[in-house]
């Protein structure tokens, strides 16, 4: 586990946006990316009948459709013990290999902090 209180207040920020996208919508993974400008964008797992797409990859879509060119940091709020390689590589193409990606249970605890490489 990772000490929450330890990061840095803005990571600390996308987790708590995430974990609130979770818990608003009901979807089982809220997640969040910040862009190089700081700008926030938030997201649900999307789940229907022509479309699937995790919350991390819906956050990615979102920047992207937004005009963000380049994400500084990612979080997801899940039960899942990892974070997909599909969702880390959404983040790198955006971000590049070095962008953390953080994972937290749904209690708001970063349990593993990644790399999207």
């Amino acid at each position: 586990m990772t000490d929450s209180s330890a990061l840095d207040p803005e990571d600390r920020k996308i987790v708590t946006l995430a974990r609130s996208a979770r818990a608003r919508n009901g979807v089982p993974e809220g997640a969040a990316v910040r862009d190089d400008t700081g700008r926030t964008y938030v997201a649900g797992t999307v789940e229907l009948p022509s479309l699937r797409l995790s919350a991390l990859r819906t956050a990615v879509a979102m920047a992207v459709a937004s005009g963000a060119t380049s994400l500084e940091a990612a979080a997801v709020v899940s039960g899942a013990e990892a974070v997909s390689d599909e969702d880390r590589a959404a983040v790198r193409d955006l971000g590049g290999a070095g962008t953390p990606v953080l994972l937290a249970g749904a209690d708001g605890v970063v349990r593993a902090v990644t790399s999207a490489g």
